[in-house]
C-alpha cells in the first residue's frame, strides 16, 4: 500500500469514527504517526479530500492550529451530477481512481459498479489510445459511465 494510501485511509477511518463526519488533524502529528513528512498529508488533502470529492478542509495556523476535515453529505444524484461537473476535459488515471475509490467510499457506487467504472477507464483498456489522447477519452468514458448511473438513480 503506498503512502498517500495509508494517509488517507487514516483520514477516513477518523472520519468513521466521529458521529459528526468531522476529524480533527495536526499535520505534523500525524506525519509522525503514519512515519511520513508533512508535505505528503498536504497532497493528500489537496488531491483526494476536495470540495468535487464531497469534502470541506479548513486549516487554522499558529500553535494550536489544526485542519478540520468535514465530510458533506449529498444523495446519490448530487453526488454525481456534481463528480460529472468537475471532471473536465482530461482526466488521469490516478484522478480516476481517487474519484471512484470515493463514490464507493461514500456508498454512491457498489464495489462491483466501482470495479467496472475502474477497468472502463484503466490504461490497459486505453492501450489502444494514443497516449496524448488517453485523458480525454478517459474522462468521456467516466463522465457518459456516471451520466448512466445518475439516470438509473432517478428511474428508481
Amino acid at each position: 500500500m503506498r503512502i498517500s494510501d495509508i494517509i488517507s485511509e487514516t483520514i477516513r477511518e477518523m472520519l468513521e469514527a466521529s458521529a459528526a463526519g468531522t476529524a480533527e488533524i495536526r499535520r505534523n502529528e500525524l506525519a509522525l504517526l503514519i512515519g511520513c513528512v508533512p508535505s505528503q498529508i498536504n497532497y493528500v488533502l489537496e488531491s483526494r479530500f476536495t470540495p468535487e470529492q464531497g469534502y470541506v478542509v479548513e486549516s487554522r495556523r499558529g500553535g494550536g492550529g489544526y485542519i478540520r476535515i468535514t465530510r458533506v453529505q449529498m444523495d446519490k444524484g448530487s453526488a454525481l451530477m456534481h463528480l460529472i461537473n468537475s471532471i473536465g476535459a482530461e482526466l488521469d488515471s490516478t484522478a480516476a481512481r481517487v474519484n471512484i475509490a470515493n463514490l464507493f467510499y461514500q456508498r454512491i457506487v457498489s464495489e462491483e459498479t466501482a470495479r467496472l467504472l475502474s477497468a472502463a477507464v484503466a490504461n490497459n483498456t486505453l492501450r489502444e489510445i494514443p497516449p496524448a489522447s488517453r485523458a480525454a477519452f478517459r474522462a468521456n468514458i467516466l463522465k457518459n459511465m456516471l451520466i448512466t448511473l445518475m439516470n438509473s438513480a432517478e428511474r428508481s
